[in-house]
């Protein structure tokens, strides 16, 4: 098991769900961090929580990763020990609506694009010359079960994260001959603002999703990202699929009401 005390850690997306829950368990490990999200009076709360509870150092970004020169900006402007990010955990990720491509939003397709995918690659093309410098690190991306399987109405979100499973592959072929990981955890259903944010805060829907089974927690995925991070240097968790126990694939969730 690797030790990954004192590590620095970048987490998008770090102020709720798999993001803040991974947040506490690499605080756990003795890791420092780097907090990048958009809600600011969020960073400000959970850093000073995880400096209180952890003793570890916390460096907080207000980041909107759907835009290149932010994260660019941001990135460029750390300093000292910041730069040595071990660590990158792509989380931040949305799902807007439900609709079929002729009744679809274009407004929500961009947002789901502009952040799942480019995001994604505007944040890793930023950190992975850092770590090619400190000669050492892991990139780790938070994909879906709809990376794998598709559905109906889900077209555009399932189509984002089918793009982070290609992005995943193709950046591990590019970086076998350095010293960096890269790793995808692909969850199925877990509990998170996932479906509030998908039904725009209409709460009795994204209820709904989680209704008759036991869904996943955030800190379970958590507990996954953990295992990829801390496995030695030789061991590379490439792809890890998660489900709740009631769930076999992206449309097969056995539900008892």
């Amino acid at each position: 098991m690797k030790n990954l005390k004192g590590k620095i850690v970048l987490i998008t997306g770090a102020t709720s769900g798999i993001g803040k829950a991974s947040a506490y368990k690499f605080a756990e490990l003795g890791c420092d961090l780097i907090l990048a999200a958009r809600r600011e009076d969020r960073l400000e709360k959970i850093s000073n929580e995880l400096r209180t509870e952890y003793g570890i150092d916390v460096l907080t970004i207000r980041l909107d990763v759907q835009k290149y020169e932010d994260v660019k900006s941001k990135v460029d402007g750390l300093e000292g020990k910041w730069k040595k990010v071990y660590l990158l955990l792509n989380n931040a990720g949305l799902a807007r609506g439900m609709a079929s491509v002729k009744d679809g939003s274009v407004q929500d397709w961009n947002e789901m694009i502009d952040t799942n995918v480019k995001g994604l690659l505007y944040v890793s093309k930023s950190i992975i010359p850092l770590m090619l410098d400190n000669k050492e690190g892991h990139v780790i991306n938070i994909g879906s079960i709809a990376g794998h399987e598709v559905y109906p109405n889900g077209n555009v979100y399932a189509g984002s994260k089918h793009a982070v499973d290609a992005i995943t592959k193709s950046m591990r072929m590019e970086l076998l001959d350095s010293p960096i990981r890269v790793s995808t955890i692909d969850p199925g259903l877990v509990e998170t603002e996932f479906s509030v944010v998908r039904h725009r805060g209409v709460e009795d829907k994204a209820k709904l999703t989680y209704e008759g089974y036991t869904p996943l927690s955030p800190d379970d995925i958590a507990e996954a990202v953990i295992f990829a991070a801390t496995r030695n240097d030789n061991f590379v968790v490439a792809e890890m699929i998660v489900f709740p126990k009631a769930q076999a694939g992206v449309r097969d969730v056995v539900r008892k009401v």
